[in-house]
């Protein structure tokens, strides 16, 4: 009876837990670039929802997206000559996509405690966002996120590699 007992109340808790956490009725459908439509990742709650996932599916810089990356010095946030080029490229892309929302993330290389990077990252982020803005493009379509060291494009030990992954990558949302 105590057997019985047991095995009827394993089936109830693993019957119960299938209920509670189920399982995710669909994949979201991909976007006009390959990735998740915004709003339908993990994230949805915020602006940015998504990021994570289109970065996972190979929108990294040069692989599709229509705005470029922009790359900082070590240890620094200020524009360079080259970003304030780039990001009068993107501008223009977007003052002809009007509609489009972008969510710009900061991205650090690796040196440097955890806290600094994403601190860092978000600094970088803001620069472009605020750039973006005296070129005329409306900070209600521009968010930031920064991801620090967290998401490198480059994992060699190299000063180039390092540069790669010192940037502000810019995701379509909408």
């Amino acid at each position: 009876m105590i057997e019985v007992r047991k095995a009827s109340m394993g089936l109830a808790v693993g019957a119960l837990a299938f209920l509670l956490l189920g399982c995710p009725s669909k994949k979201p459908k991909p976007d006009e670039f390959g990735g998740p439509q915004a709003g339908s990742g993990p994230n949805s709650g915020d602006l940015g929802g998504g990021s994570l996932e289109r970065f996972k599916q190979g929108l990294e810089p040069g692989a599709g997206g229509p705005l470029a990356d922009v790359h900082f010095d070590y240890d620094s946030y200020e524009l360079r000559q080259d970003a304030r080029s780039t990001l009068q490229t993107n501008a223009n892309w977007l003052k002809e996509n009007s509609e489009k929302r972008v969510e710009i993330e900061g991205h650090c290389d690796e040196r440097g405690t955890v806290e600094y990077n994403l601190a860092l990252g978000a600094k970088r982020a803001k620069a472009a966002k605020d750039y973006l803005a005296t070129l005329g493009i409306g900070a209600e379509r521009l968010s930031t996120i920064s991801y620090g060291e967290e998401l490198p494009t480059c994992r060699e030990q190299t000063e180039d590699c390092f540069l790669q992954n010192r940037r502000a990558h810019f995701v379509v949302l909408q």
